[in-house]
């Protein structure tokens, strides 16, 4: 009796497992990732509220101080803002020198959460 009472649950569970993956879950269809929406928002250009530093290095000149002082100066409501930081004639001079490679979005919880802006754990 013990015996077949376990196989009847052992069988209930992998019936339930084939059923999740079988099956399309209407809760798991509505999540969305909020990272790739906002990386798709900005076609192709750096976000100034979103970014990490590191999203900087392809703008020579501007990685790593220039690029800290963005990223920690926001949140902005427009890239002109940036202008308003304390910033040194070459640094304004750069910035102004790439501004069209710019762009600004609402702040996003995914993607300032923690030190990630400044080190996003990425290394080449």
């Amino acid at each position: 009796m013990k015996r077949l009472l376990a196989w009847l649950m052992s069988g209930v569970v992998l019936a339930g497992l084939l059923a999740t993956l079988l099956l399309p879950s209407p809760a798991m269809a509505d999540l969305r990732n909020e990272a790739d929406d906002k990386i798709a928002e900005t076609a192709g250009k750096v976000d100034l509220n979103n970014s990490s530093v590191r999203r900087f290095q392809q703008y020579p000149g501007m990685y790593p101080t220039l690029a800290g002082k963005i990223v920690l100066g926001g949140p902005y409501q427009s890239v002109d803002d940036v202008l308003k930081l304390d910033l040194t004639p070459r640094q304004k001079e750069l910035f102004e020198k790439y501004k069209d490679n710019f762009t600004v979005t609402p702040p996003a919880m995914a993607l300032n959460e923690g030190f990630d802006r400044i080190n996003d754990g990425v290394y080449r």
